[in-house]
């Protein structure tokens, strides 16, 4: 009885210190939570912070919007900063981190091969410099921006953004110069044509010069281009440079180099005369193609003060709008896929390893050490060399590695590495821009990316032009690495300005691009051998033509079309096969009667997508060994090339019997329905795309926490594929998750100059970057869903147009 009791009491005691063990952790965690909740920002009442010539007000809607009204643009770009930090303050801390090469003190060893290929290129110092040659009002609007972010560091009493704790530790004060880094990163990464270079050049040692051409087939003769037709003669890949490289040493420098972390290829946009349209003013759309994260890269905000009146999407962390309109005119963007960047072969000196051949014999490297500062490990400290072409690559990856034959290393040239890049010069000048003159002077300073600047006025002009630094080489067409000693593929220059294509009022009323070729047949200059395929912009000039006039609704139907004209090219290629069993004849016999529509709510864009992926895998991979995985896409206009001419790609080299194409298309369709079956059961017709093409924007640090990583994800089901108008860019490669949507149309928008107050956005997640806010998500399926908002002069007027209430008031009052 005793031992019994006794046993009670020590049960009673075990639960009651259980209770109060789970007590105080509910109390801690629901603490932490409380305090955590402190990050979001104050929305109403009275702040007074230093740095303002007067009172601003910012106004929020029910979307997180801000309407910022000052007094002065001073006053205005201030208030901008601040109301960045407000909702994005991580998201503008991770990207000056990534920027400038320095990740790797608060993320550990992990980023350190990141931020030395950061280092290696010298962002955050051609960041610095670029603010130096900007015009005084343009360091004036920065700074401001920057001192708005600093007041915000110094008036927040609560508790900073999660990721800042997660981590433990405290933002630095902004500098102008962490404003420019963002152009800089995107510069970089809508380049990227130096990564097809080296992959040239290292599938040159196992492939002729006629299978690498296949491999990249000429954009076709029959697709749409922006302002005319391109000489086919300047388009052709001609015979690979006599470069003798080591095909394992180019191999091991690109093994070690920063991956590319989305397609290069990104954007739609149109624009409409008042002839074409119902409202008797131009309409211009616009959807910039992006990666995917979370938060979404956009920011919706306007801003209303003396002499800048201007709505539309910002970036967190830069001061000027990126595309919308000022009351004038409006602007969208796409990427021209020009070539802007060569690698060079540079020769070291035998005796003298601090010296390169140049045409004019021997000259030092320009060095400079970088020391990357690692959380939780000693600092690592290396030396970047740089030549007359621009830093060398193997210094990114440290050691021997990177040379490429003899002892030689590769040196990168690109437009985005110049220390005297003014593009946030344009972009100030643009949002300020009143005309057509306006516009084309602030096209001046538009240096890297190059881009497709669509342009509309209220005066009914429409425009187009292809703005950016584009070298003119001395020989070749920069599509493999060249010897750097000789100066006989060196740039001569840049094309001049007035020589860009560009064009205002073209007859036609109408100019569409969409990543497609842009140049007339009597264009003197080469741009690129490689452009978009020309599915999209087909598609768009295709429901151009069919329906009319347009309205801002009509638009929008245009870019949520899910059509994929790929689809419908190649699938009577591939549906020349008899099914060899019963789950193949069903197959077939649904795609038989598809019509290329990508609805998530159908099996059959997820049937074809895997029978194309898989089709992709048989033709190549055979002759492209260890190198599948970087060439490896859907890539329609091979297949089609394959299927039609080039049937020699279906015969598998490492058999001893002739493959056809055929028997290519069926064992393809065989594997990729094996694949299906085993994720989604036996029967297709229960299959849906959506189940695979789950838009993914993923939150790369609470990603990597264990029980709460995937809270802070926003996943939704969506339409569309690589080639509609409403893209859906899949990442094959990825045997987790081929088809998850990893980027596409994170922000669009229509204009109406006819009534800007009619013009319509939407961006993909939310305003806020707090996973702790109602704003953080809340947009999610409006824009899978098609739906707009707009950002009218007032929200209280928007309100009775369609439009949006505010919900907040906050005055930023002078300290």
């Amino acid at each position: 009885m005793a031992s019994g009791g006794s046993s009670r009491r020590i049960r009673r005691r075990v639960g009651v210190g259980l209770g109060l063990f789970g007590l105080v952790l509910t109390l801690a965690l629901g603490a932490g939570y409380l305090w955590l909740k402190t990050s979001l920002p104050r929305l109403d009442g009275t702040l007074r912070v230093a740095g303002l010539e007067a009172p601003v007000e910012v106004l929020r809607d029910e979307n997180g919007i801000p309407y910022i009204r000052a007094k002065s643009t001073h006053d205005a770009y201030f208030a901008l900063g601040f109301v960045h930090a407000q909702d994005r303050l991580w998201q503008m801390e991770a990207n000056r981190r990534l920027g400038s090469g320095r990740l790797s003190e608060v993320l550990g060893q992990r980023t350190v091969g990141l931020d030395r290929f950061m280092r290696t290129l010298g962002l955050y110092r051609l960041a610095q410099a670029s603010f130096e040659v900007l015009s005084q009002q343009a360091r004036e609007a920065i700074t401001a921006y920057s001192d708005g972010v600093n007041a915000y560091l110094e008036a927040h009493e609560g508790a900073l953004a999660p990721e800042f704790y997660l981590l433990r530790f405290r933002p630095e004060p902004w500098r102008p110069a962490d404003s420019l880094i963002w152009g800089k990163l995107m510069a970089m990464r809508l380049a990227g044509n130096w990564r097809d270079e080296l992959l040239r050049a290292r599938l040159s040692g196992r492939l002729t010069a006629q299978q690498i051409e296949d491999l990249w087939p000429p954009y076709p003769d029959d697709g749409p281009i922006t302002l005319g037709s391109l000489s086919r003669d300047s388009m052709a890949l001609g015979p690979m440079r006599k470069l003798a490289l080591d095909g394992a040493a180019l191999d091991d420098l690109a093994s070690r180099l920063a991956p590319p972390s989305a397609p290069r290829s990104a954007s739609n946009s149109w624009v409409l005369s008042a002839e074409h349209t119902g409202t008797g003013g131009p309409i211009l759309a616009n959807d910039p193609h992006l990666g995917f994260r979370a938060p979404n890269m956009w920011y919706l905000a306007r801003i209303t003060a003396p002499g800048l009146e201007i709505a539309g999407a910002t970036v967190p962390g830069v001061p000027f709008h990126i595309v919308g309109h000022n009351g004038h005119i409006a602007w969208g963007l796409t990427t021209t896929m020009s070539d802007t960047e060569d690698l060079f072969a540079e020769r070291l000196d035998t005796n003298d390893p601090g010296r390169y051949l140049t045409p004019d014999g021997w000259a030092p490297f320009a060095l400079r050490e970088e020391v990357i500062r690692v959380r939780g490990s000693d600092p690592v400290t290396f030396t970047v060399r740089e030549t007359r072409h621009g830093p060398v690559l193997s210094d990114a990856v440290g050691g021997a590695a990177g040379t490429v034959a003899n002892g030689d290393v590769l040196a990168l040239a690109a437009a985005a590495l110049r220390r005297d890049d003014r593009t946030a010069e344009a972009f100030f000048r643009l949002n300020l821009a009143r005309d057509w003159s306006d516009f084309v002077a602030a096209m001046e300073h538009f240096h890297a990316p190059q881009q497709n600047v669509v342009y509309a006025d209220i005066r009914g002009n429409i425009g187009f032009y292809a703005a950016g630094r584009v070298p003119i080489r001395k020989r070749g067409q920069g599509l493999v690495p060249a010897p750097g000693w000789s100066g006989d593929y060196d740039w001569a220059g840049f094309i001049p300005l007035r020589d860009l294509p560009h064009r205002l009022n073209p007859p036609s009323g109408r100019i569409v691009n969409a990543n497609q070729k842009i140049a007339g047949d009597d264009y003197p200059y080469f741009l690129a051998r490689n452009w978009a395929a020309p599915y999209r912009a087909r598609r768009i000039h295709e429901l151009l033509d069919r329906t009319g006039p347009h309205t801002p609704a009509t638009t929008a139907r245009i870019q949520g079309d899910v059509v994929s004209l790929a689809a419908r090219e190649l699938l009577p290629l591939m549906l020349s096969v008899a099914g060899a069993n019963e789950p193949a004849r069903a197959a077939l016999r649904l795609l038989e009667k598809w019509d290329g529509t990508m609805d998530r709510r159908r099996p059959e864009p997820l049937i074809f997508s895997a029978w194309l992926r898989e089709l992709n895998r048989l033709v190549y991979a055979d002759e492209l060994g260890a190198y599948l995985n970087q060439f490896w896409g859907l890539r329609p206009l091979f297949i089609k090339s394959v299927l039609t001419r080039n049937r020699q790609w279906c015969d598998d080299i490492l058999s001893a019997k002739i493959e056809s194409c055929e028997e290519r298309i069926r064992a393809a369709l065989a594997r990729a329905l094996d694949d299906l079956s085993a994720a989604y059961g036996p029967d297709p017709n229960t299959w849906r795309w959506g189940d695979a093409h789950v838009a993914s924007f993923r939150h790369r640090i609470f990603g990597r926490v264990p029980f709460i990583g995937g809270l802070a994800d926003i996943l939704v089901a969506t339409d569309g594929d690589d080639f509609t108008i409403n893209r859906g860019t899949t990442h094959i490669r990825d045997t987790r998750a081929p088809f998850a949507q990893i980027h596409g149309p994170g922000l669009r928008a229509i204009y109406d100059l006819e009534n800007l107050d009619r013009s319509l956005f939407m961006q993909a997640t939310g305003q806020s970057g707090n996973p702790l806010s109602d704003h953080y998500r809340d947009l999610i399926r409006r824009w899978r869903d098609l739906e707009y908002v707009r950002i009218a002069k007032a929200p209280a007027r928007a309100k009775a147009a369609g439009g949006n209430r505010a919900r907040h008031r906050l005055t930023l009052a002078p300290k």
